[in-house]
């Protein structure tokens, strides 16, 4: 009975010996992962320590070492996945700010030029009845003049518009490809 025991006793702690080696494996396997910023799952894991993914299920100690690392991984990938959809919108909200601003004062500034305009012409009106012909000819070349610089306004305008709707597309599209990106990880996530 005694050899039948101290067998055991032997069979047992080679068995302990054998599942703390693995233990160490599974350790040196994630840490590894880790480094690499590889991907952390129960294959990868099993598959760098060289054990069954079936020890990394039963034995307890491994299951909880794995699911504390990809728990770790998936916390860490979040937190840098919301860290880059942040600054990705916040230079498409920069870019669509400016173009907005630049809006306003182009839409300001035509303003300004028509009620110049306006102004000015009246007083054609006025000194054409008033003025003699040279006079009248410098006024109507200051007319032509402001015509002129009204159009280009309008040009610089029109430009300015094209580039909000561009940035609002822009941001439409990073909006989407951070939604598609978003479901690829909960995709992943619950693979």
């Amino acid at each position: 009975m005694t050899s039948t025991s101290a067998s055991t006793a032997a069979a047992i702690a080679a068995r302990r010996r054998q599942t703390q080696g693995k233990l160490t494996q599974v350790e040196k396997a994630i840490n590894q992962l880790r480094r690499e910023r590889g991907r952390l799952t129960v294959r990868a894991v099993a598959e760098r320590a060289k054990v069954s993914a079936t020890f990394l299920y039963e034995n307890t100690d491994a299951r909880v070492l794995v699911q504390q690392a990809v728990a770790d991984h998936r916390n860490r990938h979040d937190h840098e996945a919301q860290q880059e959809h942040e600054r990705i919108e916040a230079s498409w909200r920069e870019r669509a700010l400016n173009a907005e601003e630049e809006l306003a004062r182009a839409q300001k500034e035509i303003f300004t030029q028509r009620k110049r305009i306006g102004e000015l012409m009246g007083q054609i009106r006025d000194v054409e009845q008033m003025v003699p012909g040279e006079s009248v000819q410098q006024l109507v070349s200051e007319n032509t003049s402001l015509k002129h610089r009204v159009q280009q306004l309008t040009r610089e305008h029109r430009t300015l518009q094209e580039r909000l709707e561009g940035a609002r597309s822009n941001l439409r599209f990073a909006d989407k490809r951070i939604a598609d990106l978003e479901a690829q990880l909960l995709e992943q996530d619950h693979s």
